[in-house]
């Protein structure tokens, strides 16, 4: 029986107009194997749940360069939460502040990789989670 492939949804919440990082991330994740769907820019937390929800998710990657990190992941957990979705791993990367994460993970986010992560650590992270 062939495994199931790993699904991650990457997506960009709040107002960022950038997502160079984010394609990367995601050709990254898909030439690892696993299978990718990518929102695009400017995806409302709510936009971002109900899509990981359709889709049947393992993962949620989000990408944020904005600032608005705090608030829009607690919110995108809360989602989750509210959706009985918990078993959907959340990781973030972008510009968040040292001082930011650990308040990021009380809130559920499981890792948070900063710029110059080096993509087989984020890839790795992913495998061991999902087994």
């Amino acid at each position: 029986m062939k495994a199931k492939k790993i699904r991650v949804l990457v997506a960009k919440p709040g107002l960022d107009g950038h997502d160079r990082g984010a394609k990367v991330v995601a050709r990254a994740l898909r030439d690892a194997g696993m299978e990718v769907i990518y929102t695009g820019l400017r995806q409302t937390p709510r936009q971002i749940v109900e899509t990981a929800i359709q889709e049947d998710v393992n993962v949620i990657g989000l990408s944020i360069l904005s600032g608005a990190h705090t608030h829009l992941f607690p919110e995108i957990m809360r989602l989750l939460k509210e959706n009985k979705a918990e078993d959907i791993i959340v990781i973030a990367g972008g510009v968040i502040p040292e001082e930011d994460i650990p308040e990021l993970k009380k809130v559920g986010i499981a890792e948070i990789f900063t710029p110059g992560t080096d993509t087989r650590d984020i890839i790795n992270f992913i495998k061991e989670k999902v087994k």
